[in-house]
């Protein structure tokens, strides 16, 4: 699992320049707890995750300022799929995000919650993804 955090942030750094300027603190696409498993040391824990422009964020705490240091942070556009993973972890309300290299697993509180947490991630990966396309193609545009 700790490669799906290299795939996804090229190194595991936390520092400011993670976010890219995303205000995380206000106005996020969607938050909410979820359990995910550690990097390092594979227990569940339960962590405040915020999507917000592209970034998932996760916190220990669900009271979020703009002094807040995130637990970590995964660039969506680098993510393949989100889908349902109860069949693989044979846990309830579980999915899975995923990278070329790497797959990382979470488990929500409720159906709802998990297909909610699906769809938005699911958006954001296809609104990131076209961004990156239509950046890539302008690049490559203008070097012609």
């Amino acid at each position: 699992m700790a490669s799906l955090w290299r795939a996804a942030m090229g190194s595991w750094t936390q520092s400011n320049d993670d976010y890219d300027g995303v205000e995380f603190w206000t106005n996020p696409e969607r938050t909410g707890w979820l359990t995910k498993q550690g990097e390092y040391i594979k227990t569940w824990r339960r962590r405040w995750f915020v999507l917000k422009q592209g970034k998932l964020f996760w916190f220990k705490e669900a009271n979020i300022t703009r002094g807040s240091k995130s637990r970590g942070v995964i660039p969506v556009a680098n993510c393949l799929t989100v889908k349902g993973a109860e069949d693989v972890l044979n846990k309830q309300f579980a999915f899975e995000l995923s990278t070329r290299s790497d797959t990382m697993y979470f488990i929500a509180d409720s159906e709802k919650e998990k297909e909610d947490w699906i769809n938005s991630i699911g958006r954001c990966i296809v609104q990131h993804s076209r961004s990156v396309t239509h950046d890539e193609i302008l690049d490559y545009d203008s070097r012609k």
